[in-house]
């Protein structure tokens, strides 16, 4: 299925995105998207280097080692990226079970149901007060 490309540097094209891109945690063993994130260079060569997602929090202004703090770590298994290369999707193994920082497996938790409420779609596999500190 996998065939090499000649020729073709294999990173994304950061200026696109004024030095960001956009960065979609994937569940290796289930599929479930966990997480959007973003990179810029330093946090992909850091990703590269280190084989754990790095990303760059847009509110603090900084590189953020994900799960530096809670231990879930995300274990990085397979990097893909779009046909423009300016959107990473990541393969993950997320250590912990949770990549959300309110305690949810996905980030993407909250579901609008037809009648217009909201359900939770995702398992809370901590406590984020215990957790945070």
């Amino acid at each position: 299925m996998s065939a090499p490309i000649p020729d073709a540097p294999f990173a994304p094209d950061f200026a696109k995105g004024g030095g960001l891109v956009p960065v979609i945690a994937q569940s290796v063993e289930n599929g479930r998207v966990l997480m959007l994130a973003y990179m810029n260079e330093e946090a992909w060569n850091k990703t590269l280097e280190t084989g754990e997602a790095h990303y760059w929090s847009r509110s603090r202004s900084s590189l953020w080692h994900k799960g530096g703090t809670s231990g879930h770590v995300q274990k990085v298994r397979a990097i893909r990226l779009d046909c423009d290369k300016d959107t990473v999707l990541l393969l993950i193994e997320q250590i912990g079970g949770a990549a959300c920082h309110e305690g949810y497996e996905s980030c993407f938790y909250r579901q609008r149901q037809p009648d217009g409420s909201v359900a939770v779609c995702s398992e809370k596999v901590f406590n984020p007060a215990e957790v945070y500190k």
